[in-house]
């Protein structure tokens, strides 16, 4: 079976598993493959047998070997490996690639060549890239079959020649990109620098803390002992693996005992502690070295994670931070694990800390927000038979829900009570819960709390209901009558504090001490209901009245309850402080054939939905069904996990889990259109591209009351897109058979969101099984609150607790396919032709004055179009050439080709003059074509760059240059040097 959080459709939208992922073929594991021979024909004609084994794995298996160093990484590219040879015209051979023992070049076999051609001199490689980032690759016909992360392109030569390979894995491509960047940093020094490393910064630390458990100074430790060491510096491991890692060591060298030696210890710790995946992007930054240093790391942290304003103190204090050596952090060095430390860190989240305070307007009105709304808040259970407990309002306002619903009904001794009218649950005293209330009312935001009163009682037990409030709220109750000459609600901000009461309230034109009121009774609906079949039938619930004493009436301000009848009678009658209850049935029925006029109602006044009463089981809607239509209280069921209060709980994370999320601009201006229902762009609004590479996992625990495997643990990952229907999506990743521990995945996905400000991206982990793929953990947040770059995704179980030491590892990017967005995560990507272009329309209102304005607006909006598209196609233009996908950013590009601006003896080739308002790329002399195309193409991104500089640049205002240029010095003349290549 599928566990709730991780199944079904609703709403267009994927909700976990897909059909199509009910239909997958379960490969399970394949058995070892034997290691093959390849005879190889030497030049005397003798034939020589080279076995060509298993050598790289990044599995938790015991008995496979971790890539923890480059020395690693170039003894398995001596041994070789199998890759892929790609040529033009969709032509693929599969060669045997390996490095000459002496490090100076690289072969393949077999080869029409002779045998001294089918290689290529290390010291004459240029660059090695990474992805699939040549002309080969772009115009092979089968490009589109080969994963990202398994290509990679040597660049030699001086004519810029590429030799473009696909590994079988993602893991042997990093393998071969780090040895032979480490082979064109140290040339011929390699073998020393392979030797020194070895007694490298962490071997040092590593074996200090061998020698602080060694205090009798002995040479050896107990199993124990080094056990729990290893598992104190890093928690995630089980104590089973480490002591089944040192049993194997012991076995290999055919020894007894249970002593532990200081080389045995540091290289358990080694194979244990060292995350590849990390590895490889620590020496993606620190030019090649074991460690990172200041400048380094002020690199890593403004090209890939976006940080800015980054300076050296900065590096520094994060060094002292994270680094676990003293040598590290008195030499401003971060080792591999400290780097692990700080990726691990919630400074690495992938949650903006931005959004963990309120970071939006809240002095907007009331009704341009959603609102965190609890149904039934009493019920701790079902709906029909299940216990009312006050602890049901403790949790939802703990979790910063701002609306809570009393259901109050007559109870003995005076006392009214709530619970579900017409059903089996038990019963709570109404005092008990406002005492609750008041106490918990502000326990996670300041922000008003509203209390939906369904009020059932009789008028002696309705005065005791104000007393009661009365007595125990006192001054919070909000009880200023609305002003007749305003048109919104009050802002959140302007009733910090305050208790708002949903409630009927009586006619200003009554003048007695009691009237006459309409019912809204959803327990009796449930109950009507729960026979019918036919959903017409069922929305014809007779309309009852009650008597409403004044006092009570009177405690209802700027939330009045009224029935609602059709749009255009709303648009012409209603108070904007009126508000309207929606049953799911009939909100959905507006969201699907009048989803503008519901928008636009949403506008002005506020809109309740309630789950439909056929959710006996206390089962919850799609919250994402209701906001799209600008519904701002839709009431869930707390109780109740799984993916529909995932995404309710996520949602409102976005704002200081204040309860108030500001909805989107389309959605609040008045002169906006926007339909629920778009499939395709949104008016107005700049599609972003979102691109989510899964990299690895950690400690996934076992599926609860999965015990069929026993620990055994095949996950594989979903990334699900929640939002308006044109953004609904779905991808999965491969599975990984049978490691829980450290699986790794080294997939890329890209989504489009055409309207980020109401998407969410949810991250499912599943445990893929022949019986039905249980649930291990899920993680949701709101698009706007991603953080690009290199990010760990803290998992959560299925009730929201998160999971000791689970996490994803994740690379995000996010660009912009028409221009705008956050200048430090978001650039430009999509290329696109005239032809193809998206023009904004103006809509016809018919009213003749206005509509001749705007009438003029039409040629500069185009233009302006058509500036932002040739800009962008000049960007992308500019990453192709610099050897680099439409994620990367300009810095990122700016890093990737500044070694060629440098000649053979060091004299530069091509200089940036920092002098201009933008700087330009100055040729020095005869250079290569290629170069010569970069700095044309890059002429064409600042010429155009230029143009779209802000007006207030030309008004005197000083000019603000690109941030990489501060990687850059410039000397007298005004010329820069490359400081950091």
């Amino acid at each position: 079976m599928v566990r709730s959080g991780a199944s079904n459709r609703v709403g267009g939208c994927p909700v976990g598993v897909s059909a199509a992922s009910e239909q997958k073929a379960r490969a399970r594991p394949e058995p070892p493959v034997k290691s093959k021979a390849v005879i190889l024909e030497l030049q005397d004609g003798t034939k020589q047998k080279r076995e060509r084994k298993k050598t790289v794995s990044f599995s938790s298996m015991p008995t496979e070997k971790k890539i923890s160093s480059a020395s690693d990484c170039i003894n398995s590219m001596v041994e070789g490996s199998e890759l892929k040879k790609v040529r033009s015209n969709s032509r693929i051979y599969h060669r045997y690639f390996l490095l000459d023992a002496d490090m100076q070049s690289l072969r393949w076999e077999p080869s029409k060549k002779d045998s001294e051609k089918a290689k290529i001199d290390i010291k004459s490689i240029k660059e090695v890239r990474t992805g699939k980032n040549t002309d080969i690759f772009r115009s092979n016909g089968i490009s589109d079959q080969i994963s990202e992360d398994c290509a990679f392109s040597v660049i030699y030569g001086e004519n810029y020649e590429s030799l473009d390979l696909v590994a079988h894995s993602a893991d042997v491509a990093n393998i071969w990109v780090t040895g032979l960047r480490y082979l064109i940093s140290y040339g011929k020094h390699t073998l020393d620098m392979l030797e020194s490393s070895q007694d490298n910064m962490r071997t040092s630390w590593v074996s200090q803390m061998f020698c602080e458990i060694d205090v009798d100074n002995v040479g050896h430790i107990t199993l124990c002992n080094a056990v729990q060491c290893i598992r104190n510096l890093n928690p995630g491991l089980k104590i089973s693996k480490i002591e089944l890692k040192f049993k194997e060591l012991h076995k290999s060298k055919d020894k007894g005992g249970t002593e532990v030696t200081k080389e045995e210890f540091v290289e358990v710790f080694h194979e244990l502690c060292t995350r590849p995946e990390i590895y490889f992007l620590l020496v993606q930054f620190s030019s090649n070295k074991e460690f990172l240093d200041t400048k380094d790391l002020m690199m890593f942290l403004e090209a890939e994670q976006g940080v800015a304003h980054i300076n050296e103190e900065i590096s520094l204090e994060i060094i002292h931070k994270y680094e676990p050596s003293k040598e590290g952090q008195e030499k401003g060095w971060l080792s591999i694990d400290g780097f692990t430390n700080y990726l691990m860190s919630p400074d690495c989240y992938i949650f903006d800390p931005e959004h963990k305070k309120v970071c939006q307007d809240m002095k907007q009105p009331l009704s341009h927000y959603f609102i965190n709304s609890s149904h039934n808040t009493y019920l701790i259970e079902d709906q029909f038979r299940g216990p009312s407990d006050i602890t049901g309002y403790i949790r939802a306002l703990k979790l910063g829900c701002r609306s809570v619903e009393l259901d109050v009904w007559d109870g003995p001794d005076n006392e009214p009570v709530i619970y579900t009218g017409h059903t089996m649950t038990s019963q709570i005293v109404f005092r008990s819960v406002i005492d609750i209330i008041n106490k918990y009312a502000f326990f996670a935001s300041e922000y008003p709390l509203i209390l939906c009163l369904e009020n059932h009682c009789s008028i002696k037990q309705q005065k005791a209901m104000v007393q009661h409030m009365k007595k125990i709220l006192g001054d919070k109750l909000y009880t200023t009558s609305p002003n007749v000459e305003e048109s919104y609600l009050p802002s959140p901000d302007v009733l910090k504090g305050r208790i708002l009461i949903k409630a009927k309230k009586l006619s200003s034109s009554c003048s007695g001490v009691e009237g006459d009121v309409t019912d809204e009774d959803e327990g009796a609906e449930m109950s009507q209901r729960m026979g019918k079949e036919n959903v017409e039938q069922a929305n014809n619930v007779p309309v009852k009245r009650f008597q409403l004493c004044k006092e009570l009436s009177e405690l209802v301000s700027i939330c009045k309850s009224v029935q609602f009848k059709e749009f255009q009678v709303s648009f012409q009658v209603q108070k904007y402080w009126e508000v309207c209850s929606f049953n799911e049935v009939l909100a959905s029925k507006y969201a699907n054939e009048n989803p503008g006029d519901f928008v636009n109602y949403n506008k002005r006044f506020l809109a309740r939905v309630f789950p439909s009463p056929m959710r006996i089981d206390s089962s919850n809607m799609n919250p994402q069904d209701f906001w799209k239509c600008g519904c701002q209280i839709v009431a869930m069921n707390f109780q109740t996990p799984g993916l529909m209060m995932d995404l309710n709980i996520g949602w409102f994370r976005q704002n200081g889990n204040c309860g108030y999320v500001l909805r989107p601009a389309i959605m609040r201006e008045e002169v906006s259109f926007f339909s629920a229902n778009t499939k395709d762009s949104v008016p107005g609004v700049s599609p972003q591209l979102l691109h989510i590479k899964i990299i690895s996992g950690q400690n996934f625990p076992k599926p609860k009351g999965s015990g069929a495997k026993g620990d055994v643990v095949d996950p594989y990952v979903y990334v699900e897109i929640h939002g308006i229907p044109a953004d609904c999506a779905e991808q999965r990743t491969k599975t990984v058979h049978q490691n829980g521990d450290a699986p790794i995945f080294d997939e890329s996905f890209e989504f489009q969101i055409n309207l980020p400000e109401l998407a969410m991206v949810r991250f499912v982990v599943l445990d893929d099984d022949y019986i039905g793929d249980e649930f291990i953990g899920q993680y949701t947040i709101p698009f706007e609150c991603l953080q690009t770059g290199y990010r760990h995704v803290p998992l959560q179980s299925l009730t929201g607790e998160v999971l000791a030491h689970a996490s994803l590892f994740v690379h995000v990017a996010i660009t912009n396919r028409r221009g705008g967005g956050k200048p430090h995560k978001r650039g430009l990507s999509v290329r696109k032709g005239k032809k193809s272009r998206e023009y904004a329309s103006l809509r016809t209102l018919w009213i003749k004055t206005v509509d001749e304005v705007f009438k003029n607006a039409q040629p500069p909006i185009r233009d302006a179009t058509d500036l932002r598209e040739n800009m962008q196609n000049a960007v992308v233009s500019f990453k192709e050439l610099c050897g680099l996908s439409s994620v990367a950013n300009l810095m990122q590009c700016m890093l990737a080709v500044s070694p060629r601006f440098l000649g053979p003896d060091n004299t530069p080739l091509v200089v940036l003059n920092l002098s201009e308002q933008y700087p330009t790329m100055e040729l020095q002399g005869i250079v290569p074509e290629v170069l010569k195309k970069i700095v044309t193409t890059y002429d064409t991104v600042s010429g155009l760059g230029a143009l779209t500089e802000p007006a207030s640049r030309v008004s005197g205002a000083p000019a603000l240059r690109p941030p990489w240029t501060n990687r850059f010095t410039v000397d007298a003349e005004g010329e820069s040097r490359l400081r950091c290549t």
